[in-house]
């Protein structure tokens, strides 16, 4: 049986694909800063991720999922903290536990890493600088890693969705989300288990010539 890490796997798209991966067979494990995941961890905590992924063993699968939406203003009204925090969930979060992770990956010959980035991060959506940034640099970084890891049995993918029904889209300002959901062409907004069903395949053997792709689930919306 094949493990997974499943970070910010309590709720939204995390729950969602912890769901799909268990009904696929595979063992999932969750981080969360919600007290009832499996790991209690914070994703910035450097320390703290290295040593929960040192207990868990092995990991065969890891879904980057843990994020935050960050401040819904103008980049002029960002304060530096604000600007940080969503980088560090949303970035640097997600290359220390995916750092914790490849040796093992490498060593074994096999490994799927599903990164969540966002539409936003290809667009740019107005007053989510951040988040739209921060999308922008995990795109920029799966894209690399792919490379990196192109002849190891260790692949690389992102998904691009579009707005998804989730509690921490929940927290976007009805403007804001009103404008973004606007934008797609299929005049809804998605579904989580739509996108588990793709992380599903891209955590799978049935992927096998895809890495450092970005994957859109968007329900329409693109520009390239």
């Amino acid at each position: 049986m094949r493990r997974a890490i499943i970070t910010g796997g309590v709720s939204g798209l995390g729950a969602a694909c912890a769901t799909r991966l268990a009904a696929d067979g595979v063992e999932v494990v969750t981080f969360d800063i919600a007290p009832d995941a499996d790991f209690t961890v914070d994703v910035t905590d450097s320390a703290a991720v290295e040593a929960a992924v040192a207990e868990v063993g092995p990991v065969d699968i890891l879904i980057n999922s843990a994020g935050i939406v960050g401040p819904n203003k103008p980049l002029w009204e960002i304060s530096l903290p604000e600007w940080q925090k969503t980088f560090d969930v949303n970035v640097h979060g997600l290359f220390t536990v995916t750092k914790a992770v490849i040796p093992g990956m490498i060593e074994r010959g096999w490994g799927r890493i599903v990164n969540m980035a966002s539409m936003a991060g290809k667009d740019g959506n107005p007053n989510l600088s951040n988040y739209s940034s921060s999308k922008a640099a995990v795109i920029g970084l799966t894209k690399s890693l792919g490379k990196e890891l192109a002849k190891t049995g260790v692949i690389v993918n992102a998904i691009a969705p579009a707005v998804i029904e989730t509690p921490m889209n929940a927290k976007t300002s009805p403007d804001v989300l009103a404008h973004i959901t606007s934008l797609i062409p299929m005049g809804r907004v998605g579904r989580a288990e739509e996108v588990a069903a793709l992380v599903s395949w891209l955590s799978s053997d049935e992927v096998s010539f895809s890495t450092g792709a970005v994957y859109d689930i968007s329900g329409g919306r693109a520009t390239y």
